[in-house]
């Protein structure tokens, strides 16, 4: 059953690592007293619940705009000594 889960809150978040982080979140929320966004089966575990909304798209998320790079600082031209 998690296989199908996990394959199915995928096709939501095609990447794993994001997916990973989102199902930890949620969990989290979910451990702490959130309501959830489904109707949870009997013996389904936060894990359960998470990937269900998750590939239900009832949870989503958002990159945030990268911050412009910094100008690379040029190296100062060294002196010749002078002897």
């Amino acid at each position: 059953m998690k296989s199908a889960l996990i394959s199915a809150a995928l096709k939501q978040v095609s990447n794993p690592n994001i997916l990973v982080n989102m199902v930890s979140q949620r969990v989290r929320q979910l451990g702490q007293g959130h309501k959830p966004l489904i109707a949870a089966g009997v013996g389904m575990s936060l894990m359960d619940t998470a990937l269900r909304e998750i590939a239900e798209g009832k949870i989503g998320f958002e990159l945030p705009d990268a911050p412009p790079r910094p100008k690379a600082a040029r190296p100062k031209p060294r002196r010749k000594r002078a002897s």
